[in-house]
């Protein structure tokens, strides 16, 4: 009993390091990490603002051979888009970060602002 008590604790303990995983909620729907642009779009609607730029890196391999050693740098560009979503004054805007067009990251901001009335036909 006692080796059961101690097992569920540690489960405990452990269980919201499982459970971060980047997502955005909207609404009822749900947005998880590895989603496309094109998910958020459908699931969210237009963000109130989008930021894009291009991050470059490289790496650099060294390979020995019998007579010299060689080295070779590799580099590799990535999109990466910052999308805002004013959900309104009660709940924290929400920063969602793609990478090449996946869901990497979600931040929250402040609190959103009044949003425009909705005009019906």
């Amino acid at each position: 009993m006692r080796a059961l008590s101690a097992s569920l604790v540690v489960a405990c303990l452990a269980l919201p390091s499982l459970v971060h995983a980047s997502s955005l909620r909207c609404d009822n729907k749900l947005v998880s990490e590895g989603a496309s642009t094109d998910d958020a779009l459908i699931k969210c609607g237009e963000p109130m603002s989008r930021r894009t730029r291009t991050e470059y890196a490289s790496t650099r391999y060294k390979q020995k051979t019998a007579h010299e050693e060689v080295s070779t740098e590799v580099g590799r560009s990535s999109t990466i888009e910052e999308w805002t979503y004013n959900f309104g004054p009660h709940r924290l805007m929400q920063v969602a970060i793609f990478r090449d067009g996946r869901l990497v990251d979600v931040r929250s901001g402040n609190y959103g602002s009044e949003l425009p009335e909705k005009k019906t036909p």
